[in-house]
């Protein structure tokens, strides 16, 4: 399969390029910035996007919606309970700094256990609000792209509207923590991890489950 992650903006979003090695169909998940070179990428690599994908619609990860799709064509995707935030106003000063465009409107809204078939690899969609209200992981090959929800030593901050650190908390012991310690996280900012480091170290998580694992 393919995953290669691109650190685009001065938030440094991890816009992800996943897809199939065979087809080289790819979705470019959350393109926060950095349209050419994200595009620059794809071309060089010689793959061709088919969808675009939003793990929630905060600025920082839709920035360069808006160049992305108008560039490949391609349809826009997010969760249902964020499709809102597209085309609503966010924080412009924020947005000046990230030289963000608005973002078309989603072609489809995404729900829980969703899939999405890209060549021979499936996304499967997991609803883990609390980031926001219509956060979502991507769920392939005993893997998960986690958004905001949960990085490397950290989780997605609350104080947003539509989050909620108990809902939150929920969704990472309910949705994600179900899985294998041996699985991947690649988050929407930092390095990559796996389940089990982070039941192991990760400071919030060592808090929220004493007493529960």
């Amino acid at each position: 399969m393919i995953l290669e992650r691109i650190v685009v903006g001065p938030l440094e979003v991890n816009c992800y390029l996943i897809g199939c090695q065979h087809s080289k169909e790819i979705a470019v998940v959350d393109p926060g910035g950095e349209p050419e070179r994200i595009i620059s990428s794809i071309k060089d690599a010689g793959y061709t996007p088919i969808y675009l994908i939003n793990t929630h619609g905060h600025i920082d990860h839709i920035a360069a919606n808006k160049d992305i799709k108008e560039h490949y064509n391609i349809p826009l995707m997010i969760h249902s309970q964020d499709s809102h935030l597209l085309t609503s106003p966010q924080d412009q000063m924020l947005g000046m700094m990230l030289q963000a465009k608005s973002s078309p409107p989603a072609d489809k809204t995404l729900e829980e256990e969703d899939r999405i078939s890209i060549g021979s690899i499936n996304l499967e969609v997991i609803h883990t609000p609390g980031h926001s209200a219509g956060s979502i992981c991507l769920k392939f090959d005993q893997a998960l792209l986690t958004g905001d929800t949960l990085f490397a030593g950290g989780v997605g901050r609350t104080d947003l509207p539509g989050g909620s650190y108990n809902a939150l908390m929920r969704s990472i012991r309910e949705k994600v923590l179900r899985f294998d310690r041996s699985w991947k996280i690649f988050p929407g900012h930092g390095p990559p991890s796996t389940i089990g480091e982070e039941i192991d170290y990760n400071p919030f998580l060592k808090e929220d489950l004493s007493g529960w694992l």
